[in-house]
């Protein structure tokens, strides 16, 4: 895996050896920043943009919104055998200051309430696709009123995911591609 466009174009990206992290496959990370350039659906830009990236992973999402001139990443993710890889990641890439990570689980930060300090133009939820508490988190994102009035929120799910959006999140977009489905929306 690589980073797809942006100053960091071709750095390569590195995996974690197990297979409990799902990398976002570049076929679909290139789709979606196509969505997101070239939609007239919705008028978010990267360039200079706060971006949340949920169950990090290995960065690939956040790592190629920071070579394409994203402001700000916030990484969120608590799996400590990926933490690592994730932090290698960044170091590769030398984000002057760019990005932070909180080393959280994603479900306890929105239990607890915490709130951040910016309000973010894109965020991208990547959960397990065994996971089912997606409407918690869209909820929890509404209720806080963390991403701004034209911001979207990316979801990346199993194409034969059978969870019921919740009605919070205005789907404008949702696509598959091979094992994955795609939900844009706000």
């Amino acid at each position: 895996m690589r980073i797809i466009a942006g100053n960091f174009k071709g750095k390569k990206i590195h995996l974690p050896a197990d297979k409990k992290t799902r990398p976002l496959r570049d076929l679909v990370k290139e789709s979606i920043f196509n969505l997101i350039e070239h939609s007239n659906k919705f008028n978010v830009k990267i360039d200079n943009a706060n971006i949340l990236d949920l169950f990090s992973g290995s960065g690939s999402f956040g790592l190629e919104c920071i070579s394409r001139g994203a402001n700000k990443v916030t990484f969120v993710e608590n799996y400590k055998s990926i933490l690592n890889i994730l932090k290698r990641n960044i170091d590769s890439i030398s984000a002057d200051g760019n990005y932070e990570i909180i080393e959280e689980d994603c479900f306890k930060i929105f239990e607890n309430e915490i709130f951040f300090k910016v309000k973010f133009d894109i965020i991208f939820i990547d959960p397990p696709y065994k996971e089912k508490k997606i409407n918690f988190l869209l909820n929890k994102i509404n209720k806080n009123n963390i991403l701004k009035k034209d911001g979207i929120i990316v979801l990346h799910r199993h194409k034969k995911d059978n969870v019921e959006i919740s009605d919070t999140l205005n789907v404008f977009d949702q696509r598959s591609y091979g094992i994955s489905k795609i939900i844009i929306g706000n």
